[in-house]
């Protein structure tokens, strides 16, 4: 009785924080303003006053200011009010009333993703401490490789010892992995004795998955990853009642039908799963995201079980944390803004936002409005494809025919899971337009969670000491780069469509939370002012041309203030997070690196897929470990060996900024025009400093991480040209 009464979850609203945020925002504000009145009442002057001043400099100077300030605003509302969650999952009640919950892992290529990660994230979820009868997990392998599947086989074999062990003896990391690399503490002869048993059998069972790669590694048929096969739905292990439920899906591709990429995967999982389960909550995770606290369920339970907030609450957002980050992470890898300041501020509006993995969310959240408003069987099967059974698992009492005493599908689940993975069910229907995850971005979570917010469901997000779920980060600059690009033009898709948050977002959804969705969409245009700060003070610094208040106006402060505010506010957030100064150097050096490179290229893809020049493509992240890679990311170095066109524009504008810097101060000290320059001076040296390892990659470093001699080169010609053609502009 007790338990019915006490608060399953508490919020704690962080009052000193949104003080020092909201004090933050006047003064910051206020700076700009004066800033823009500066470089108005210069334009507005009289052409005669303006004559000796380089107007088109000055202009883009100030369009790039602008830019900047526009971006600043919109990030201040995930400051606004912060928030962060206590939960009791011991409050929760008895096992037989929790409900059902389903785990969906997607997968696309085992070279890329090796199997054995994989399987350890599989195993893990099966192990949540949750009951195993109302736990079923099912994998997308989007590749329909044979590996995939025989490694799932073996991983069930393995789990028949793994789940009793960990259920004996509250074993606290379900990966196995994870917890056979741990060293254990001594628990008595009877559990060492056990352990070692089941780690002989978790040995074994690597050794079988490591031999059949060896085996057939080289044989492009046997563990082949295709863009064109039929369905394959495979129910393995359903006859015992104390292992949780494994499903292979394998859906149909066809090179003459889109498939949408992950989004287009997790429909069919959506789909295939009704018929087989349809449990009322789904938890969605990367293939290398693995469970690392078993209680993870029953803490998101906490909040969807609560009456007060469950009838609007779409799903439970845990962060994203990465087992392989090092203590410097040069690239930012571990996303530490983004899950340690800018989600407990959404937190504390209408919610975090969807974020691709690692949430337990509604399955009912996915069905648009169409289930509240329309229950016309023809209407529904225009909107949610023909399968019968698949609208008969809309209804909430809706109770699946799967028979746990057998582990196979009946002729009829069978031919409907078939038809429901076919490449051809969604047409003409309103999946990935309004029903399920939403298709018209690569960014399928992001958009995915806009439209439910704007129609009124909630999110909390859930960040407790320890990790729930560890995942791998990228660790090299290659796959940095086109990982940013890709969510770049994601994100740029939704600003470029009907969509966009700021349009689509204000009369759906509180206006606070509409404007942190915009700072998401409209993040790739910090390329505009970072190439325009990066470039045009530079090239008039070399011509002896000031863009900025002398150091004896009183003007000049407001740009002192401006720019010290921003980076002081930066580190203090840092440091109340846990990083350092370091991080807070590596933090501004990518910002730098991703607005010059994946912001730009973003936005250009997301421009040409809008007007037809090019097709989606998502391309996947690597997760096989490179040992000399791994080797100069753990020893914080940069790794420059990536394409071209990602890192000529580095080295150009790195080259721009040191002859600009080196031979405009000598200028400066020759002429004595420090009260004029000084402010350009700084900027030049602020950005040198923050580009020490690219000029370190590019003179000093002999490893094959470094910058290619050949790329230095090109880029030093461009950028010499660019310096020339701009003086003899200028000085017409």
């Amino acid at each position: 009785m007790e338990g019915s009464v006490l608060p399953r979850h508490i919020c704690h609203v962080r009052k000193s924080s949104a003080t020092i945020n909201r004090f933050h925002v006047f003064i910051h504000s206020i700076s700009l303003i004066a800033l823009i009145y500066y470089r108005l009442s210069f334009l507005l002057q009289s052409a005669e006053t303006r004559a000796h001043a380089a107007v088109l400099p000055w202009l883009i100077v100030f369009a790039g200011e602008l830019v900047l300030s526009f971006m600043w605003l919109l990030d201040q509302a995930y400051r606004w009010r912060p928030v962060t969650r206590t939960v009791f999952p011991e409050r929760l009640p008895e096992d037989k009333h929790l409900p059902a919950i389903d785990v969906f892992i997607c997968t696309v290529d085992p070279k890329k993703e090796p199997t054995f990660e994989v399987m350890n994230t599989v195993i893990s979820a099966m192990a949540l401490d949750y009951p195993p009868e109302k736990l079923h997990v099912y994998v997308s392998d989007d590749g329909g490789s044979s590996l995939t599947l025989y490694g799932m086989k073996e991983a069930w074999e393995f789990a028949r010892s793994w789940l009793p062990f960990c259920r004996k003896h509250g074993i606290k990391n379900p990966c196995p992995k994870a917890y056979f690399s741990s060293v254990e503490e001594e628990h008595g002869t009877e559990f060492m004795a056990e352990r070692r048993r089941v780690q002989m059998e978790y040995e074994m069972f690597k050794d079988r998955l490591r031999t059949t790669i060896e085996k057939y590694g080289t044989r492009n048929e046997s563990i082949r990853c295709s863009g064109d096969h039929p369905p394959s739905i495979e129910v393995i292990g359903g006859g015992q009642v104390e292992m949780p439920l494994l499903v292979y899906v394998s859906r149909e591709k066809r090179p003459s039908h889109p498939h949408h990429f992950k989004a287009g995967a997790l429909n069919v999982l959506l789909r295939v799963s009704s018929i087989i389960s349809n449990s009322p909550h789904l938890l969605i995770l990367d293939c290398d995201m693995y469970c690392n606290d078993p209680t993870s369920a029953r803490k998101a339970m906490c909040f969807h079980l609560d009456p007060k907030i469950s009838p609007t609450l779409a799903f439970v957002q845990f962060p994203q944390r990465f087992q392989n980050i090092s203590k410097s992470d040069i690239y930012d890898s571990g996303l530490r803004c983004t899950f340690s300041v800018r989600w407990e501020g959404l937190d504390g509006l209408q919610g975090p936002v969807l974020s691709g993995t690692c949430f337990y969310i509604k399955r009912v959240a996915f069905h648009g409005s169409f289930i509240q408003n329309d229950n016309d069987i023809l209407k529904l099967k225009e909107s949610f494809g023909s399968s019968n059974e698949f609208i008969k698992s809309l209804r909430q009492n809706y109770d699946p025919s799967m028979n746990r005493d057998g582990n196979c599908l009946s002729v009829m689940q069978l031919r409907e899971t078939q038809l429901l993975a076919s490449c051809s069910y969604e047409n003409q229907t309103k999946w990935g337009i309004e029903v399920g995850f939403l298709y018209q971005s690569v960014l399928e979570d992001y958009l995915t969670g806009l439209t439910m917010h704007c129609r009124g469901w909630t999110s909390v997000y859930c960040n407790p000491s320890k990790p729930q779920f560890l995942g791998s980060g990228v660790t090299n600059m290659n796959d940095m780069l086109v990982q940013g690009t890709r969510w770049m033009s994601g994100l740029f898709d939704v600003a470029i469509s009907n969509y966009s948050p700021l349009i689509y977002g204000p009369l759906r959804m509180s206006i606070l939370e509409s404007i942190c969705y915009a700072y998401l969409a409209y993040f790739p245009l910090y390329f505009i002012p970072v190439w325009c700060f990066g470039i045009i003070p530079q090239l008039c610094l070399l011509n002896g041309i000031p863009l900025y208040p002398q150091v004896s106006d009183s003007f000049c402060m407001i740009f002192a203030v401006i720019f010290l505010s921003s980076l002081s506010k930066h580190l203090v957030e840092v440091l109340l997070t846990g990083g350092s100064f370091q991080t807070w150097i590596n933090e501004q050096r990518i910002w730098i690196i991703t607005s010059v490179t994946c912001d730009l290229y973003g936005s250009m893809d997301a421009v040409m897929k809008k007007i037809g020049m090019r097709e989606a493509s998502f391309l996947t992240t690597d997760k096989v470990m490179d040992d000399e890679k791994e080797k100069l990311y753990q020893m914080g170095k940069f790794d420059f060996r990536t394409s071209t066109p990602m890192i000529a524009p580095l080295v150009i504008l790195v080259i721009l900024n040191m002859a600009s810097f080196m031979l405009g101060l000598v200028r400066v000290i020759a002429t004595g025009d420090w009260d004029k320059m000084l402010v350009q001076v700084v900027l030049s040296f602020y950005i040198l400093i923050m580009s020490l390892p690219i000029m370190e990659g590019m003179t000093m470093r002999k490893d094959k991480g470094r910058v290619p001699s050949s790329i230095t080169g090109l880029s030093f010609v461009v950028a010499m040209a660019f310096l020339t053609v701009g003086s003899i502009v200028l000085k017409d």
